[in-house]
C-alpha cells in the first residue's frame, strides 16, 4: 500500500525537530526552519502561529503517537508478557525512528507554555502507565512505586539511542536496547525473564 503524501505542516515540524536537536530551540529562528525547507521564514507562519507554537505541537505529537501505539500494544497481547514486549518493541522503534525528536523532548520541554506542557506530561504518564500495569499483571506483590521507577528507567535507557555510535547496525541496536530493556525489567520486579531457564537446544 502507497504512503501517504506528506503535507507541508509535517514538514515544517520535521525540519524544526532537526534543528532543535542540532541547535537547540534557542539556537534556531524561524528563518532557519523556512531555509532548510528552501522558503522564506514567514512561509512558516502558514502552519503556526510562533516557533513556540510550532514546538508544542511537536511535542504533544510525541507523546499522543506514544500513547497510541503503546494502546494497540497492549490491545493486541494475550498476557502481561506479550504486552510488555510489545511496549518494549514499540519504544525502542520509536526511538530509532525518531531520535531527534527524542532529543528535543527530554531538552526543550521547558519552553512549552505550562498549559500545554502539563496535558504532554499528563500523556506520558498515561503512556508510563500501560508498563506499570503490565509489570503488575507479572509480578503483582512487586508495589506499583518501584514499579513506575523501573518503567521511567527503562524508557530512559531506551532513549539513549540519539548517544549510541551512528556506525552499529539498527538491526543490532534494536536487538540490545529490547534484550537491556526486558532483563533490567523483569530483574527489577523480581521475575524470571522470556526464555530462562530454557535449556539449550541439542
Amino acid at each position: 500500500m502507497a504512503r501517504a503524501r506528506r503535507s507541508r505542516h509535517d514538514d515544517f515540524i520535521e525540519a524544526a525537530a532537526q534543528l532543535f536537536a542540532e541547535r537547540g530551540y534557542a539556537g534556531t529562528t524561524v528563518d532557519d526552519v523556512g531555509n532548510r525547507l528552501g522558503v522564506s521564514g514567514p512561509a512558516v507562519y502558514w502552519h503556526f502561529a510562533s516557533k513556540e507554537a510550532l514546538l508544542t505541537e511537536m511535542l504533544s505529537d510525541i507523546s499522543d503517537r506514544l500513547l497510541a501505539g503503546g494502546s494497540r500494544c497492549v490491545s493486541s497481547a494475550v498476557d502481561d508478557r506479550e504486552a510488555l514486549a510489545n511496549l518494549i518493541g514499540w519504544q525502542v522503534q520509536f526511538a530509532l525512528d525518531h531520535p531527534e525528536l527524542i532529543t528535543v523532548h527530554a531538552r526543550d520541554l521547558a519552553h512549552v507554555p505550562a498549559p500545554a506542557r502539563q496535558r504532554i506530561r499528563l500523556t506520558q504518564r498515561l503512556y508510563a502507565e500501560q508498563w506499570v500495569v503490565a509489570l503488575g499483571g507479572i509480578a503483582p506483590d512487586v508495589p506499583e512505586a518501584l514499579r513506575r521507577a523501573a518503567t521511567h528507567a527503562a524508557i530512559g535507557l531506551i532513549n539513549s539511542t540519539p548517544y549510541l555510535a551512528a556506525t552499529l547496525n539498527r538491526t543490532v541496536v534494536a536487538g540490545l536496547l529490547e534484550q537491556m530493556a526486558s532483563a533490567a525489567l523483569y530483574r527489577a520486579i523480581g521475575a524470571p525473564a522470556p526464555g530462562a531457564g530454557l535449556e539449550p537446544d541439542d
